[in-house]
């Protein structure tokens, strides 16, 4: 029987596969039915790291690679080698464990058997490279249709520091359903951040983390926070959060004594926000519903619209996206967008106001969609953000935030996210 190491690298050996070769996300293997269901809680987790880091770093993987390869092996064998190269010089595994192992696996495989000899020979050789020269390489390259349309709004030095960024991960962020960052600071033992969250660096297990249990805080990226409170959601307010899942905006608007209404359209997704509501001892109102075609009692005072977007604001988290997604596939994502925000507008009471935003790096989930929609409506202006912790050069001219993954370099950086608050006229 495989060691608890063999099967975690094998389970993340078949994820990388499913990334790079059938474009899957992680997210969706990572259920009751993917490779790590047979997994232990632990296996599970070292899996799923060793999958990610990987995908962080295969660009480097390849340069050192490619020296000693003569011709490019297939895609299984490729994705192992990348596994082990990034595992040894990585995260500093002991070699001879990284290559055993992946010897065994290219073995076990009847599509990779006849190459395990290429797969010992090659990585022995990996296992030369001094630190300094993998420490060298530089960092995972965006996919050519994200990088030109970045260099384009932003310019290389800009997306240079971002995929240092994603390079380097993401720190645990979390939100204290009370408000006060320095006592949860204190308690988790993090650093409270200027806009409000708490900040830990290094690996930690959630649920053993104190006030877990409580509902005291949930877990949500620094950038994340903010739509919430740009929308600054009043006590008795009619308050709707549109695509509401997996309910961290959801937990803030209802932690201001608004009147909270959750939509989403996934059932599934629904119960998780559910859980996170029931954990924290918030209410909120839950609506499965597609939020172009739900209408409330009455017009509303406040909404929170978190629409749909490539998430190519979250990479450091989710390094499968470039490899999983292309630039065709999120344009329809554009329209849809655009009709969200107009049905938003319209479930508004005269005066209301509505807070857009999208976790993608592209202008034309953000800026652009903002843009249009005052085009669109006579009437309709920005408020100004104005939240604790914001640097200057985060406002764009429309008076909305762009926030990407280099800023805040020093304490670990933050999702790519755009924002504004939208004042209906009265």
């Amino acid at each position: 029987m495989a060691g608890q190491g063999d099967r975690a690298r094998g389970a993340a050996w078949q994820l990388l596969r499913a990334v790079l070769e059938d474009r899957q996300l992680l997210a969706e293997m990572e259920g009751e039915f993917g490779p790590l269901a047979d997994l232990t809680p632990a296996e599970r987790a070292r899996a799923a790291r060793l999958a990610r880091m990987t995908l962080r770093h295969i660009d480097r993987a390849d340069a050192v690679l490619k020296p000693h390869l003569r011709k490019a092996p297939p895609p299984p064998v490729r994705a192992l080698l990348r596994l082990a190269t990034v595992e040894m010089l990585q995260e500093a595994a002991a070699a001879h464990g990284a290559v055993n192992a992946a010897v065994a696996l290219a073995r076990a495989d009847r599509r990779t058997g006849a190459m395990a000899g290429l797969v010992n020979a090659v990585l022995r050789k990996v296992a030369e490279t001094p630190p300094a020269a993998w420490d060298a390489l530089p960092p995972q390259r965006l996919p050519g249709w994200l990088r030109g349309r970045l260099d384009s709004a932003w310019g290389r030095a800009a997306v240079t520091g971002v995929e240092a960024a994603h390079a380097a991960g993401a720190p645990l962020d979390l939100t204290p359903r009370d408000g006060d960052a320095d006592a949860l600071a204190d308690m988790v033992g993090g650093v409270a951040l200027p806009t409000g969250s708490v900040r830990l660096h290094g690996a930690a297990q959630v649920s053993a983390l104190p006030g877990y249990a409580e509902g005291a805080w949930w877990v949500q990226d620094a950038a994340a926070a903010l739509p919430a409170r740009l929308l600054a959601a009043k006590p008795g307010e009619r308050v709707a959060d549109l695509c509401a899942a997996p309910g961290g905006k959801t937990m803030q608007l209802a932690a201001t004594g608004a009147q909270v209404t959750a939509l989403d359209i996934s059932e599934q997704r629904m119960a998780r926000v559910e859980e996170n509501l029931a954990r924290t001892d918030l209410s909120a109102d839950l609506v499965v519903a597609d939020a172009l075609t739900w209408a409330p009692p009455q017009p509303l005072d406040a909404i929170l619209l978190d629409a749909p977007c490539s998430a190519t604001g979250t990479i450091r988290r989710h390094p499968d996206l470039p490899f999983a997604k292309d630039g065709a596939s999120i344009k329809p994502l554009f329209a849809l967008q655009a009709q969200l925000l107009d049905r938003a507008l319209d479930l508004l009471a005269p005066g209301g106001r509505l807070v857009f935003c999208t976790c993608s790096l592209l202008p034309e989930e953000g800026e652009k969609q903002v843009a249009a929609a005052l085009d669109r409506h006579p009437g309709l202006s920005v408020r100004p953000a104005d939240l604790p912790g914001i640097a200057p050069d985060w406002r764009d001219d429309l008076g909305g935030l762009r926030l990407r993954p280099d800023f805040w370099p020093d304490r670990g950086g933050m999702d790519g996210f755009y924002m504004a608050c939208l004042v209906k006229s009265g």
